[in-house]
């Protein structure tokens, strides 16, 4: 078998360093050539490792900045998310408080409307009623005037037929007037009404005076004073009820000022909760709030227009 001229002088130069015989030269200077070129090989290898070395070295810097970086942003993220479900959750908590007040302000609404469609009608009654008593007064004036005029008539032609016409007169202008004020004024509270009449209204003279001659006083005249104090009755409460209608209808004012206020609050409420949450839920927890306002809205503009 052939060997290679490698393999044949590595085996004369073992034989010969084995033998102790110097070694040559050209062997040496083979063997230094050999070392030399594995030495840049090695060198160069190593320039490349330290070289990718540095690469990865440069790349794990970069993901280690990265990461940190990253680290920052996801922390600023859940403390900016912590920081948007307190303000979402005291944004519920207002809702709902509006939620409250929107509905106590219907409920006023509504207590306030019926007390001024209540009130109204009461001051209407008390209108017809004084319109009635008024009428009724007027034509007892206007009887008794033409049966005074019919007396004086009379007393033109004779004396004597004057005396017993006005005496006749006079009784059936007293029993008509006596008819007509007990089916107005009944004669279960007449004397206390009429009593009652002159001393709330002692100040004036004619009051006092009727007032100091109560003993004295026709059964007629304290039916015509109980009338009296009936229709003033009447006109007291029907000044009353004007009065409470419009102090009604100054706190519907009001409530429909507050009411504005809140409408525009709700809506400021509604559209930074929009910006912050989802739309989905906060349309389904400020829907009650919304169409409650609206309802308010629309039962205020019946209520003036």
């Amino acid at each position: 078998m052939d060997l290679s001229q490698e393999i044949d002088d590595y085996i004369k130069e073992s034989i010969e360093h084995a033998l102790g015989l110097p070694v040559s030269t050209q062997t040496l200077e083979s063997k230094l050539n050999a070392s030399e070129a594995a030495c840049n090989r090695l060198r160069q290898q190593c320039l490349y490792l330290q070289t990718r070395l540095k690469e990865k070295d440069d790349v794990i810097d970069r993901s280690r900045a990265e990461s940190c970086m990253n680290a920052q942003a996801l922390k600023k993220f859940v403390e900016e998310n912590q920081k948007l479900a307190k303000e979402c959750e005291s944004l519920l908590g207002q809702c709902r408080r509006w939620e409250n007040e929107c509905s106590l302000y219907d409920h006023d609404r509504e207590a306030l409307m019926d007390f001024g469609n209540e009130a109204d009608e009461r001051a209407k009654e008390a209108e017809v009623r004084v319109h009635e008593l008024e009428g009724e007064l007027s034509r007892v004036v206007d009887e008794l005037q033409f049966y005074k005029h019919q007396c004086e008539m009379q007393s033109v032609n004779n004396y004597h037929i004057y005396v017993d016409s006005s005496r006749e007169g006079s009784a059936v202008e007293q029993l008509l007037l006596e008819s007509l004020i007990t089916t107005m004024v009944g004669n279960d509270e007449v004397t206390s009404t009429a009593h009652a009449f002159l001393q709330a209204n002692s100040g004036v003279d004619v009051c006092q005076k009727l007032l100091n001659t109560w003993n004295s006083l026709k059964p007629s005249t304290r039916k015509i004073l109980a009338l009296a104090a009936e229709v003033k009755t009447l006109e007291n409460d029907k000044e009353h009820l004007r009065f409470n209608l419009a102090r009604a209808e100054e706190e519907v004012k009001v409530l429909f000022e507050e009411n504005e206020v809140l409408h525009k609050e709700n809506k400021r409420l509604l559209r930074h909760q929009k910006e912050r949450c989802h739309p989905g839920s906060s349309e389904k927890r400020t829907g009650s709030a919304s169409a409650k306002v609206r309802r308010i809205e629309y039962i205020i503009w019946h209520f003036y227009f």
